[in-house]
């Protein structure tokens, strides 16, 4: 699908009210396809390989990847789709994406849903810190290469809670990294990292329609950060996944799709 001068890759599975599906860093739409089969009987699910990921196209310009030209180029696919509205589901950057989208496009975002997603950094120091730690690491996956970047990432502490997974999942999970180039995730770090996105902290209040904040327990940065949300949101609601961390698609796919579907039915 040409989408703004880029060739994007976008999958759909299922009949209904139309559901945007955003993936993580060193994620694509597959993450998705295991809670999909518990959405789709009900929701047209379209995943989208962001700008820089998975099949999708990795420009060399790290500005191209800013997360307002990838708002606009969710807008341009739903577009291409005819789909006026849509309810929109991301996941970590995928869910600052997605957030990013229901800010500057909120008459076509029916309902939301952030699973371990932030507004930003407030700050401009934090921003400048964070932009500085960004553009390290994007060196050093272009120095090192994506096999070595996948060991490192799989071992941070945000993934601890992975390793309870069964050893065919924790392969897959990596399989599916390795997948990706060099260029596109160090361009994503340098253009679409939290440093160099708006703070939409000072949004949040103006976002009227129904909102679901989602975090795992293992997770408690993250947990916190759905509770300033749900603070500043008239129109949220926020659930703490147990035994779960950063990625509760990944640890729970049935619990995790089963309280999407029912928040999207009946909120």
């Amino acid at each position: 699908m040409k989408i703004n001068g880029l060739e994007y890759h976008v999958e759909t599975a299922g009949e209904g009210e139309p559901l945007l599906l955003l993936h993580g860093f060193t994620g694509n739409g597959d993450i998705w396809k295991e809670v999909a089969t518990l959405l789709q009987d009900e929701f047209r699910c379209i995943f989208v390989d962001i700008i820089g990921h998975g099949k999708t196209a990795k420009p060399d310009d790290a500005g191209r990847y800013a997360i307002q030209k990838a708002a606009a180029d969710l807008r341009a696919v739903l577009e291409q789709f005819g789909i006026a509205q849509a309810s929109v589901l991301g996941y970590s950057m995928g869910g600052r994406l997605a957030l990013t989208f229901a800010v500057l496009y909120p008459q076509m975002v029916k309902k939301l849903v952030l699973e371990s997603a932030s507004p930003g950094l407030k700050t401009e120091a934090e921003r400048a810190a964070r932009r500085k730690q960004d553009e390290q690491l994007a060196d050093r996956i272009l120095s090192e290469g994506i096999e070595a970047f996948v060991d490192y990432w799989t071992n941070i502490p945000l993934f601890e809670s992975q390793k309870k997974l069964a050893a065919d999942v924790r392969e897959k999970i990596r399989t599916q990294r390795l997948e990706n180039d060099p260029v596109g995730l160090a361009n994503s770090l340098r253009g679409m990292g939290t440093g160099a996105q708006p703070s939409w902290w000072d949004c949040l209040q103006k976002l009227d329609f129904p909102v679901l904040l989602a975090a795992g327990e293992g997770d408690p940065k993250f947990c916190r950060i759905a509770e300033e949300m749900k603070a500043r949101m008239p129109h949220a609601k926020k659930i703490i996944f147990s035994h779960c961390g950063h990625a509760i698609h990944a640890e729970d796919p049935r619990k995790f799709g089963t309280m999407v579907k029912g928040f999207l039915k009946n909120c």
